[in-house]
């Protein structure tokens, strides 16, 4: 069971390997990140750690409001530091969610409005960005656990139409249109359906527009507009303008 300890728990490994992660960057501080073009993994690396002490904020003080994002401390100024910063920055948000427990009401972009939905959130903001940098200072395939990646396409499809950048593009989709995502080393499978609206989605199977096939974790990075469908690890049949379309209107 995904209960409030286990995100905690795997979030606190996850922010572990992305200190690992920018120990290894220091050496490449102006290095562009592929999976987000307009960042190097300076920026990165310095986003990550700020949304980590930003919600750290936000549940200390049980926040009703959408808080202002922190000033970024002194350990910053060198890239030597910026795994020890990464590190830092672990123990206040982990001590404040397993404080709050995961019913503490909070504010949050997305549904639920509870320390428990920030629990899930950092766990896999923290390990979509770990890809990401890992993508960046040459790791070809970073390792994510299959329960974790398969929680990340569930947890990214939820707050999908919560999401301030996607939101207006997600009902320009195709209506009556589909994507079928099916993991091919794990229990997984997903039908996500575009409607007038935005999108409808659930685990499942079920003919679509478009299937993919591939190893969960691979599923995870093409859901996000980190991988592209032409991928090696992917496998896509039936309409193959529908997977560049998803990634063009859902990317965050």
């Amino acid at each position: 069971m995904l209960d409030h300890e286990w995100f905690c728990e795997r979030a606190e490994k996850e922010i572990s390997a992305f200190a690992a992660a920018a120990a290894v960057a220091q050496m490449y501080p102006a290095a562009h990140v592929p999976t987000c073009p307009d960042w190097t993994v300076a920026d990165l690396i310095r986003h990550t750690g700020q949304i980590h002490r930003w919600v750290t904020v936000i549940i200390e003080t049980e926040a009703a409001a959408r808080m202002p994002f922190p000033d970024v401390d002194s350990p910053w100024a060198s890239a030597a530091g910026w795994a020890q910063w990464v590190d830092d920055g672990a123990a206040p948000l982990l001590d404040a969610l397993r404080s709050a427990g995961p019913l503490t009401p909070v504010w949050s972009w997305g549904p639920g409005r509870t320390s428990g939905w920030w629990a899930r959130r950092m766990l896999h903001e923290t390990t979509v960005h770990r890809a990401d940098l890992e993508l960046a200072v040459g790791v070809a395939d970073p390792d994510i656990d299959p329960v974790v990646a398969a929680d990340g396409i569930d947890e990214f499809l939820f707050n999908l139409p919560s999401a301030r950048r996607p939101y207006p593009h997600l009902a320009s989709l195709p209506t009556g249109a589909s994507l079928h995502l099916h993991a091919t080393d794990t229990d997984g499978e997903w039908v996500i359906r575009f409607t007038d609206s935005g999108i409808a989605w659930e685990r499942g199977h079920e003919k679509a527009t478009t299937a993919i096939r591939g190893p969960v974790t691979s599923l995870l990075l093409f859901t996000c507009g980190r991988l592209p469908v032409s991928d090696p690890r992917l496998a896509s049949f039936g309409d193959q303008s529908i997977p560049a379309l998803w990634q063009q209107k859902t990317a965050q």
